[in-house]
């Protein structure tokens, strides 16, 4: 008897504490790009008794090879750990202050060190305060409210990596104050707006210090309401969404005084330009259907900068515009087959020294567990344009593995 007892006791104390950590998580649920909302809550969490003190720890990795076919080269293959993440979230002392915690080991990550430079380990370190369900403010490193597709998590996507012009236009991660007042809907017409002052050097960045900052400002409009379980951060229809989702999205950056070639990225230029970006992104998405278009433009005036010691020397903003169309199925089998067009043009005082680009890609991706355990397979054709009409093309074929709590 005395057994039996203790048994009952020991279930009903799971089952408190499952319900207790289950509505902790649902109640802070914050939608910000910081947090991999796509996994619902999954992870390791731990939270006192008295609920002071919240822990959730998440990892997750991309494993991949690639076969890569470049003109004029030998042929080759790359294997490698493409990302390995580490992060913690949760709140101390009172559930509207908060934190994230996101840290990165993999090379492709750290990026290569170099004497002088900083390691590239702290992706974000943000606290936030949420004071109501419509405001979020915070403080620290983290990504601004960018393009579309930045904002997801490289784990959310459904091609193995993220398109050309991401690569080359992206405002990324700063440091500084942001301030979201979110306004979503299920049914009806919502909108969110979201605005940044930041550093504007990137993650990391104390090689300089100046005077100027990067003011940054966002809209989001659903005109049909919000998409299931914040499906904006999210990439394909995985969730199907029984009614017709639309978000429409426009952000505008100026980044004053930059030191970088690409603002938050980059190389360092001689001498500081003002950077202003603009990004305007468009996503659908309906029984199973997801499409997805982008438009991402950079421009600055005196685009190339020369060492003062050597006028051979010289660095330049990476300025132009490039658009991405995207479109997938997921069929109810959880396969889904993805197709992509980019296209990028870059300023013409840079064109001598860089080309103009073209990518497709064709993808198939198995979802076992949602974004957090997937199989990847990609074919990747490039076309770049040089000056005077010449053309390189280049194309790769990759297999990767998506797995993560």
């Amino acid at each position: 008897m005395k057994k039996n007892t203790t048994i009952i006791l020991f279930l009903f104390y799971l089952f408190s504490f499952s319900q207790f950590k289950k509505d902790s998580i649902k109640n802070n649920d914050l939608k910000l790009s910081a947090l991999p909302y796509y996994s619902y809550g999954k992870g390791l969490g731990v939270t006192t008794p008295d609920s002071l003190f919240q822990l959730n720890i998440r990892f997750r990795m991309q494993n991949r090879v690639t076969y890569i076919d470049e003109e004029n080269e030998d042929n080759r293959y790359e294997a490698q750990i493409r990302r390995l993440r580490l992060r913690f979230d949760g709140y101390v002392g009172n559930s509207k202050f908060l934190y994230a915690i996101q840290l990165s080991f993999a090379p492709g990550d750290v990026g290569v060190i170099e004497e002088g430079e900083n390691i590239n380990i702290i992706r974000d370190a943000v606290f936030f305060y949420r004071p109501n369900k419509n405001w979020n403010l915070m403080f620290g490193q983290t990504k601004l409210p960018g393009n579309r597709q930045r904002v997801n998590s490289s784990g959310a996507l459904q091609l193995t990596d993220r398109t050309i012009n991401n690569a080359r236009f992206t405002i990324d991660r700063d440091f500084g104050f942001q301030a979201y007042y979110l306004h979503e809907e299920k049914e009806k017409f919502s909108y969110n707006i979201k605005a940044a002052i930041s550093t504007g050097e990137g993650r990391n960045w104390t090689k300089t210090s100046d005077d100027g900052v990067a003011l940054t400002g966002k809209i989001e409009l659903f005109p049909f309401g919000s998409f299931k379980k914040n499906g904006i951060y999210f990439e394909g229809d995985i969730l199907r969404e029984e009614k017709l989702k639309l978000l429409l999205s426009g952000a505008f950056q100026q980044n004053n005084r930059a030191v970088r070639t690409q603002g938050q990225l980059g190389k360092q230029l001689f001498d500081p330009r003002t950077i202003r970006s603009t990004f305007f992104d468009v996503l659908l998405k309906y029984n199973g259907w997801s499409l997805m278009s982008a438009y991402m433009k950079r421009d600055a005036k005196d685009l190339i900068t020369y060492d003062p010691d050597d006028s051979t020397n010289f660095n330049y903003v990476f300025a132009g515009e490039g658009m991405d169309y995207q479109l997938s199925y997921v069929f109810p089998s959880n396969y889904e087959i993805i197709g992509r067009f980019s296209n990028q043009k870059v300023d013409d005082e840079i064109k001598p020294y860089t080309p103009n680009s073209k990518q497709y890609s064709l993808g198939l991706t198995r979802y076992l567990w949602e974004h957090t355990f997937k199989l990847q397979a990609e074919v990747t054709y490039n076309e770049l344009e040089y000056e005077a009409n010449q053309t390189k093309n280049n194309w790769y074929a990759r297999f990767q593995i998506e797995i993560g709590i």
